[in-house]
């Protein structure tokens, strides 16, 4: 009974990788491509359920680039996203290398790719979205102390506005330091796009993304980036959300959704008023 309490934990996260690995597969087989996923969420691990998160990182970059590398030339390429970004450098190599594999690429958006899902998304040939998916900006972002995170291009207009004069010396620091973040993101993003936009259609969207218009998690739907003359399909096939279910969220002690599980055929009659007889 104790040794049962103890292995309960991996036994339970096997049976998910098992079920993750064959529906993986029938993924492949419908799409009739290599499926690679990257899905961050949080997941109760270890004998008390503590849940961690993750976001890209080098070792993600690293499985990513493997499963990449070892894909014939002439098999496509379905990578599933659902993550809050994460390591710029992670995902810039996760995007070149997609980018540069010879045969289809496909990215698909169940949820939200954020950042430098973003990112790794613009480097595919197809975009899946669920109508109700979103992307992000990719403005880059510098690390801070006290704030966690500062926006580049808000440092920069911060300094412009008080005077280099008026700045300490720490701020004109980072102010560099940001000019250099942006221009390197926007010809990276320039990279990713050019081959499919053409160089004029390719800089501007590189631009707006990087730029700044939006605050970082301001959240893309499909229709705004259609809108935005990125071309992004809404077919997400179903067995996607059925992977999804297999990473579950840490559990809470109450939850803060509940439905009856489809296919919902609701039973006996709808809500009627009720009439007080005369």
């Amino acid at each position: 009974m104790i040794i049962t309490i103890f292995l309960w934990p991996q036994m339970r996260q096997r049976a998910l990788q098992n079920a993750r690995m064959a529906l993986i597969k029938k993924i492949e087989e419908n799409t009739n491509s290599r499926v690679v996923t990257l899905i961050h969420r949080q997941e109760q691990i270890g004998l008390f359920g503590i849940p961690f998160y993750r976001y890209i990182n080098v070792e993600d970059s690293e499985q990513v680039l493997r499963a990449i590398k070892t894909t014939p030339p002439d098999t496509p390429i379905t990578m599933i996203l659902h993550t809050p970004g994460g390591l710029v450098l992670a995902a810039a190599q996760i995007a070149l290398a997609l980018k540069d594999h010879p045969a289809k690429t496909s990215v698909i958006v169940p949820h939200y790719a954020m950042s430098g899902g973003t990112l790794i998304a613009m480097a595919a040939d197809e975009i899946y979205m669920d109508p109700h998916a979103v992307l992000g900006p990719i403005d880059p972002q510098l690390a801070d102390p006290t704030a966690g995170a500062l926006p580049a291009v808000s440092i920069i207009r911060a300094v412009e506005e008080k005077g280099v004069e008026n700045v300490e010396d720490g701020t004109l620091i980072k102010a560099d330091i940001a000019r250099k973040a942006i221009k390197q993101m926007e010809e990276l993003v320039f990279k990713l796009l050019r081959d499919k936009f053409g160089d004029e259609k390719a800089r501007s969207l590189a631009k707006k993304f990087v730029s700044g218009e939006w605050t970082h998690d301001y959240p893309l739907t499909a229709e705004e980036l259609i809108e935005l003359g990125i071309p992004i399909r809404k077919d997400v096939p179903p067995e996607v959300y059925e992977l999804m279910e297999l990473y579950p969220q840490a559990v809470q002690a109450r939850p803060s959704v509940e439905f009856i599980p489809s296919p919902y055929r609701p039973s006996g009659r709808g809500l009627e008023r009720q009439s007080t007889p005369p």
